[in-house]
């Protein structure tokens, strides 16, 4: 690989031992040259030795250690300002001026048809118990590819929490470095010398796989002490599988098989995810059957027996179309709900385990309601009982960290696709933090409703969901205080007392 040091001169500033690797596309050098000056790419001028580096090859931008390489251009915040400051409503701020004052995270800078990755990074940051593993995640810790991979990804999303625009993009370079060694197929150019367009979904497992090697859990799980990583504790699920013969007296074959996603096959008749789960559960294979010598069709039903508490689910949109050579995309409007019940697809084992946690929500519901409606016959609000603090109760079996006892969950992130292929097209990250929804769109993110974000299902060759990320559905209860109770009383009269004698 053609390595080299170099120094970087911005105006008065010189920054020495700059590594360049002019294997990489430019835009990964001016990202390196951004993190450093806080000069965006685009408005970059980089110069050696009379020559302008282009964004798509080097060219005859030729490079040698100690060699100096001039940037021209400014940051932003340096472009003099109008002479007359006028008051901003937010909606006519641009991105920048609207991410400044609503205080939004960083997004991560597009390096060249890496929008893929980007999208993935901010999606799997919204879990918490992966956040922190990364955190604290010893990068010297070695691993091979899986390694570097793991630590780009800690770095990545650690320049994500705080570490400035400059930071991301270095961490950005630097995990798109590992993801090609760790895929050498991301590294793939498209016929204009340039990186092509990858599979978000792709890239989401390979990212997993290499979490799934290096992230152990911190306390494996009494019962599951199989589930050594983090991944498995918290993406991991089990299937009950079941094969009988449609042709032939065979005795039903059982199975347990895990997954770290489930998948929505979007046929004619699947409007709804609920459905294209569903009819996946249930399925026609064709194997061989020993009693018959022959492939049979069997019917193959699947229940899952441990549900993970961050359920990932993948609409399959892309199917090769040999005509064209491509993969090509189904565009049919697909609803997803932000409140996903997964009941119905659990063994009855399970369902026996889900009852208690449902009956809670059930309860609260109740409560709720009923609350609503005192409040409204008195006209008034009960702000008392609004503003009690709530317990969080354990989304997770005593004896099974890292699993939904529920069977409820709540969307947190949708990674969608726009365009018709999958070797072309935008990805994009909606992400919920707190009560907000935001878009990440590379490094522009910005606020959107939620009604925006179900708009994502699909049906035209606008944004539509690829793969769906939901979170357990916590139950909160009021907190015990030390206030007496106060009931309402109400008099009664008295009863009537001995009668006088004549």
């Amino acid at each position: 690989m053609p390595k080299y040091s170099v120094k970087v001169k911005w105006g008065k500033e010189m920054f020495p031992g700059v590594e360049v690797n002019t294997d990489d596309d430019p835009v990964l050098f001016k990202a390196q040259i951004f993190a450093l000056t806080g000069v965006q790419p685009e408005r970059q001028k980089v110069v050696c030795k009379g020559v302008t580096l282009r964004d798509e090859e080097w060219g005859n931008f030729k490079l040698v250690n100690n060699a100096i390489v001039l940037v021209m251009g400014s940051k932003e915040e340096d472009v003099p300002a109008a002479p007359v400051e006028q008051t901003k409503f937010v909606e006519d701020m641009n991105e920048s001026e609207l991410a400044t004052a609503l205080d939004l995270p960083e997004g991560l800078i597009n390096l060249g048809n890496t929008c893929y990755m980007n999208a993935t990074v901010q999606c799997l940051k919204t879990v918490p118990e992966l956040r922190n593993a990364l955190l604290n995640y010893n990068k010297n810790s070695g691993g091979g590819t899986a390694g570097e991979l793991t630590a780009a990804l800690s770095e990545t999303v650690a320049a994500l929490e705080g570490g400035g625009a400059g930071a991301c993009a270095s961490a950005a370079a630097r995990m798109l470095r590992a993801l090609h060694a760790t895929a050498p197929r991301f590294a793939e150019r498209a016929p204009g010398g340039h990186l092509a367009q990858q599979d978000a979904s792709e890239c989401w497992t390979e990212i997993v796989r290499a979490l799934q090697q290096r992230l152990p859990v911190s306390a494996p799980p009494p019962v599951n002490a199989d589930r050594t990583s983090v991944v498995e504790q918290y993406f991991g699920g089990t299937l009950d599988v079941e094969l009988v013969c449609s042709e032939a007296e065979e005795a039903p074959t059982k199975a347990r098989e895990t997954f770290l996603q489930l998948s929505c096959f979007i046929s004619q008749d699947v409007k709804y995810l609920q459905s294209g789960l569903r009819s996946k559960m249930s399925e026609q294979i064709t194997k061989l059957s020993e009693t018959l010598g022959r492939d049979a069709i069997y019917t193959k039903t699947s229940k899952i027996s441990r549900l993970p508490a961050y359920l990932t689910v993948q609409f399959i949109r892309f199917y090769f179309k040999e005509k064209e050579s491509i993969y090509a995309k189904i565009l049919k409007d697909v609803k997803f709900p932000v409140e996903l019940d997964v009941y119905e697809l659990c063994t009855p084992e399970l369902q026996e385990r889900l009852t208690p946690m449902r009956n809670k929500f059930k309860e609260l519901e109740e409560s709720s309601v009923e609350s609503s409606l005192t409040a409204k016959n008195k006209n008034h609000g009960d702000s008392k009982k609004d503003s009690q603090p709530k317990k969080a109760l354990p989304y997770w079996f005593e004896d099974d960290v890292g699993s939904n006892n529920s069977g409820y969950y709540r969307l947190q992130a949708v990674l969608t696709h726009k365009g018709r292929s999958a070797t072309s097209g935008h990805y994009v990250a909606w992400v919920l933090r707190g009560n907000t929804w935001l878009r990440c769109d590379d490094d522009a993110v910005t606020p959107v409703p939620e009604e925006e974000v179900l708009k994502l299902s699909g049906g035209g060759d606008w944004h539509c969901a690829y793969l769906l990320l939901y979170g357990p559905k916590i139950c909160e209860i009021p907190e015990p205080t030390d206030e007496p109770m106060i009931t309402e009383v109400t008099e009664e009269p008295l009863p009537p007392g001995p009668t006088a004698q004549a």
